[in-house]
């Protein structure tokens, strides 16, 4: 049973409690580790990133936490960076500064490549990613999605990072409505990101919210794209991508099941500096 998590979020960015209430709830779970991995701060107002004035108080109470529970759980200090080209800041800029101890690379905000605006593809209402597909992508979802992955291509290429989160996340309030995850422009599109992931030797996130907040009925990623994975021999971890500490092991269970479906025998684990593989039992 995998016994840490690496992906959670306090109210240093979007979260719903203080940060040592999740060491709390970490230690009442078993886990013999947590990385506290708030949304990295943008040139913009959000409703979810760190404050670039906020920056300083995570360092210290991360550090603080990390002395008090020090021999109890291994706790780290990373970031999950949200990438938008020509906007946000070289992710080495905030790891060096913050002294983080890894980091996690995502897009949740797709630029057009021609004109202004954002499409965001996460949260909680579907009407915002059809407005959005609506307004910068004149409902060529075709386009839109083909943007998302060239974004997460451009992340990849650039910056410097250990994990992507929550790979196919475009597909969430899709929902099916406007595509299928079959279909070969699709597929296509899935596995140009996944060469370019084993070429960078960077990991892939199994992330659980989807289903736990009842948005999507598979994992991010599942099915065909997880396949591709294994045959690619990319190394995954199962992320919860807590808001909440009683989220913090949030159908971790069923990851594990869905992987060992898959054929995947084992998951990372970051051992005080090192990435390790877990085997699955």
């Amino acid at each position: 049973m995998v016994n840490y998590n690496l992906h959670q979020h306090s109210t240093f960015s979007d979260g719903k409690a203080e940060p040592e209430a999740y060491v709390k709830k970490a230690l009442e779970l078993g886990f013999r580790a947590m990385g506290f991995t708030e949304h990295s701060p943008l040139p913009f107002p959000t409703t979810f990133s760190l404050k670039k004035e906020n920056a300083e108080t995570y360092v210290r109470e991360t550090a603080r936490l990390k002395e008090l529970y020090h021999g109890q759980i291994a706790l780290y200090r990373a970031m999950e960076f949200d990438f938008v080209p020509g906007l946000s800041d070289d992710f080495d800029l905030w790891r060096d500064k913050l002294h983080l101890d890894y980091a996690i690379g995502s897009v949740h905000l797709v630029r057009p490549q021609h004109g202004d605006g954002l499409w965001f593809i996460d949260g909680p209402l579907k009407e915002k990613y059809d407005d959005g597909l609506r307004k910068y992508f004149g409902n060529d979802i075709k386009k839109a999605v083909k943007t998302y992955y060239y974004q997460i291509n451009q992340m990849i290429e650039t910056q410097r990072f250990e994990i992507v989160a929550h790979l196919d996340k475009v597909k969430m309030h899709n929902a099916g409505r406007y595509f299928s995850e079959d279909e070969k422009w699709y597929r296509l599109l899935v596995s140009e990101t996944l060469e370019l992931i084993a070429e960078k030797d960077l990991m892939v996130e199994v992330n659980t919210r989807g289903l736990y907040k009842k948005r999507s009925n598979r994992l991010f990623p599942d099915d065909e794209t997880l396949r591709q994975v294994k045959e690619r021999n990319i190394p995954v971890l199962i992320s919860s991508d807590a808001h909440q500490p009683d989220e913090l092991n949030a159908f971790m269970d069923y990851a594990e099941k869905r992987l060992m479906e898959t054929g995947i025998k084992a998951v990372m684990f970051f051992n005080h500096g090192n990435w390790e593989e877990v085997p699955l039992v």
